[in-house]
């Protein structure tokens, strides 16, 4: 019975479990955007400048402005639409050393963020959702010509929020590098007669931290305030 009442009293001293059903997420789409888009209306470009690299097609390529307007129109939308989205992990690489006949150590080499965030969204009646994160997809590799774009054209950002029963964040992440690795194929039948469809997307991302505690690279943490703000907005 003491058992019961030090769980009760630590939950309640905790104010609860953490439910996987209060979440929010914040996709950022490429952040260069706005120059490469910018650059579809020049018409011309001198040759050997930094941006010249960006269009396979020439400078009429229209992949970045079309990724640009479907960002405005339909980003809050994409992320208000998130069904389900997995937490990604974080891996400690160790290697076995053994010192005579006593026994071996794991000994922590390096680290990793293996697979990938796999998300679901809702699709609109003009299946919106898909359709951006199709042009994403296509500012990493040109389908007409099968060229991969650079990589610094196509990468953006995933943050992924923990929220409580007020809708107040309690933690926070943030995946660097993220672009759709893989959209999903999805299923028709005249028996889903209620069934909403739901577009599966899997995100490639390079490394993750924690907002509200850790900075790594040239990435620092945000606050609480700071936080409520940017999914609210």
């Amino acid at each position: 019975m003491a058992g019961l009442q030090n769980f009760i009293a630590s939950m309640s001293k905790s104010k609860g479990f953490a439910r996987t059903s209060k979440y929010a997420v914040v996709i950022t789409p490429p952040s260069s955007l706005v120059q490469l888009g910018n650059l579809r209306n020049t018409t011309t470009i001198a040759e050997g400048t930094p941006f010249q690299r960006s269009f396979d097609s020439g400078p009429s390529n229209p992949n970045a402005s079309t990724m640009l307007d479907l960002s405005k129109q339909v980003g809050e939308q994409v992320n208000l639409h998130c069904n389900s989205v997995s937490l990604p992990g974080h891996d400690l690489q160790a290697q076995d050393q053994q010192h005579g006949s006593a026994p071996g150590r794991q000994i922590v080499q390096s680290h990793d963020y293996n697979g990938t965030i796999a998300a679901t969204f809702y699709l609109d009646i003009h299946m919106k959702e898909r359709h951006f994160f199709e042009a994403w997809q296509k500012m990493a590799v040109n389908v007409n010509t099968h060229k991969a774009n650079y990589y610094d054209d196509y990468i953006g950002s995933m943050e992924i929020f923990q929220l409580d029963g007020n809708g107040d964040i309690t933690y926070g992440i943030k995946a660097t590098e993220v672009y759709p690795t893989t959209i999903g194929g999805i299923e028709y039948a005249y028996a889903n007669t209620n069934q909403i469809a739901t577009q599966a997307v899997n995100f490639q991302y390079r490394q993750w931290y924690n907002l509200t505690a850790d900075t790594i690279a040239q990435y620092e943490g945000l606050n609480s305030y700071d936080l409520e703000i940017k999914i609210r907005r």
